[in-house]
């Protein structure tokens, strides 16, 4: 998730040895407001304007909008919290011109692992993936310590659980020893896609809305995840490794059968929601990920390090369904990522590294967007 398992996981990879924070900005491009308004934009940001930081301190990210826009559900770890791993909570989004201290919650239990929350319809519940289950405390994947390569553990205890707003559970929607999670809701209120092992290998899967009719829609060697809808719910978007070679494929598997898996090499991909009309749409190299469709369904927003020669920094670009008009969106120095719309596409809420102290806080920030 919809960033993915422990997707601070690689925020705190790439960035943990070059904190340097942002210096803040006061100038800006002649369609922007002035600076003493937008001081936490980069004055290459053209398309993003009023930027607020809504979290400040610890690592929060995963933020994605309530179906009315009014409300974040997000992951947030750090010992500022008392959190020794990521916890699911809610905000209501403060107004500008509020005095108001926003609302925020921990809607998971605090217990075990949690990635990937979401709203569902009605917005009076969300979804996530937890661990909690199979013990309190954070799960551990013991063969992470003898990889020399930077690895993700897929923890076979995820399961995808609905909660209320107090935090009470009310749903389960899995139940197996399988790698469940990463879950994402349609626009429509009528689909649920997520990441999956069950097949052997880990392959984005749709369910209706109550956990019925589980269809399987990629069967491509490789890791399929972090998947999202289009506006109209018609198409789905995702990142995806493609073990190429017959060393590469081995790995792979060898390190699946490990429970971890390797996102340095990571493309982004789309097909309609039945999983037909599957198409790479990057081919940049590095990874690619935290996919997100532009409110006109034509364009996707991503995260991505392609241009970096040392695995950072992250940004936000900007590309067609086709490949083509590939643009950066924004310029921290380090990290920049899990991008949303807002329902309305008047708003992109995003986590970044910018205005953090030179500290390794990752903090969530919304701005309005600028076509």
């Amino acid at each position: 998730m919809k960033n993915g398992f422990a997707l601070l996981g690689i925020v705190l990879f790439f960035f943990i040895s070059c904190n340097t924070g942002q210096e803040n900005q006061t100038t800006g491009e002649s369609n922007v407001p002035a600076a003493e308004t937008d001081t936490l934009r980069y004055p290459e940001e053209i398309h993003l304007r009023n930027i607020r930081q809504l979290t400040f301190g610890g690592d929060n990210a995963e933020a994605y909008f309530s179906f009315a826009g009014d409300k974040l559900v997000f992951q947030r770890t750090g010992e500022v919290y008392g959190l020794s791993c990521d916890q699911i909570f809610y905000m209501t989004i403060p107004s500008e011109t509020s005095s108001e201290p926003k609302t925020e919650m921990m809607l998971s239990t605090g217990r075990g692992r949690t990635t990937c929350s979401y709203f569902m319809p009605g917005d009076t519940q969300i979804l996530y993936a937890s661990t909690h289950l199979s013990g309190d405390e954070c799960s551990e994947n013991p063969y992470m310590k003898d990889i020399k390569a930077y690895a993700w553990p897929i923890f076979d205890s995820y399961e995808i659980f609905v909660a209320d707003l107090n935090g009470n559970i009310v749903h389960q929607l899995t139940n197996n020893h399988y790698y469940d999670a990463e879950a994402t809701v349609s626009p429509k209120g009528d689909k649920i896609v997520f990441t999956s092992n069950r097949t052997g290998d880990l392959e984005l899967f749709t369910m209706n809305i109550d956990g019925s009719e589980v269809t399987q829609i990629t069967d491509g060697l490789g890791y399929d995840g972090g998947a999202f809808f289009s506006p109209d719910g018609s198409k789905i978007v995702f990142r995806a490794s493609r073990p190429k070679t017959e060393e590469e494929q081995q790995q792979y598997k060898d390190l699946l059968q490990k429970g971890l898996v390797t996102p340095s090499e990571m493309e982004i991909f789309v097909c309609n929601v039945d999983g037909s009309d599957l198409r790479q749409v990057t081919n940049l190299g590095n990874a690619n990920w935290a996919p997100f469709f532009h409110p006109s369904g034509e364009k996707i927003i991503f995260c991505s390090n392609h241009a970096s020669e040392r695995g950072f920094p992250f940004h936000l670009y900007m590309i067609n369904l086709d490949g083509t008009g590939l643009k950066q969106i924004t310029f921290d120095r380090q990290f920049d990522s899990f991008p949303m719309f807002s329902p309305d596409g008047k708003y992109l809420v995003f986590s970044s590294n910018r205005n953090n102290g030179d500290t390794r806080d990752t903090n969530i920030f919304i701005a309005e967007w600028v076509d």
